[in-house]
């Protein structure tokens, strides 16, 4: 069981609430016309917030979608921060791994194809595709202290960072790469679930896991 949490307050649940609608409605006006022709005044209309407001959380229109694509970061450590410390490293990441990138449900593939069109954007955007990678940095670095815990006091701290970066970077790998094509989101084996269980099993190959 991982330590109790502090919960946040009623303030960073609004701010949060406020974020994550204008990154939506920033990865809608995207796909509907591609960043350059989208304007923060037309994300905070779509959002329903004012241009101020905007630019209290972002800096700019590209910064807007960052909370759209952490969020499932966010899922993924949630699920390791359930899991239980002693088990097998490696499965405990892959069964994670399954889990965030396996699709429930319509939300489930709504939020897949939208990150799709992202990262199909991001290609001609530098501004996006920093935001994507500094989404994954974060992810990255936010991952280390959960994978501390799971592998034990006495595990290598270098051994838990290359855990971190491996498991990060083979989500990161397999959404692009399920992104460039039209497979579906599920049930093949070019599905982001299965090309990351892959990655992830070709980056650790060689790799000496940090033991409980």
């Amino acid at each position: 069981m991982s330590p109790q949490q502090p919960q946040p307050s009623l303030t960073e649940r609004r701010k949060a609430a406020t974020q994550l609608d204008i990154a939506r409605a920033a990865a809608a006006l995207f796909a509907e016309q591609g960043p350059e022709a989208t304007t923060a005044e037309e994300i905070a209309v779509r959002a329903g917030v004012a241009l101020r407001t905007f630019y209290r959380y972002f800096r700019n229109k590209q910064d807007a979608i960052g909370p759209l694509l952490a969020a499932g970061g966010d899922a993924w450590r949630a699920l390791l921060e359930d899991a239980q410390p002693g088990a097998d490293l490696r499965t405990t990441l892959e069964q994670a791994v399954t889990a965030t990138l396996s699709v429930t449900g319509e939300y489930g593939d709504e939020q897949f194809e939208t990150t799709r069109g992202l990262l199909r954007a991001a290609e001609d955007d530098a501004a996006l595709r920093a935001v994507w990678y500094r989404v994954n940095q974060e992810s990255e670095e936010r991952l280390v202290p959960v994978l501390a815990r799971l592998a034990g006091k006495d595990a290598d701290p270098l051994e838990v960072r290359l855990a971190a970066a491996a498991a990060t970077n083979a989500i990161r790998i397999a959404m692009e790469t399920w992104a460039a094509t039209d497979a579906p989101a599920t049930g093949t084996k070019r599905s982001p679930a299965a090309l990351a269980l892959r990655c992830l099993r070709e980056l650790t190959g060689g790799m000496k896991w940090p033991a409980a």
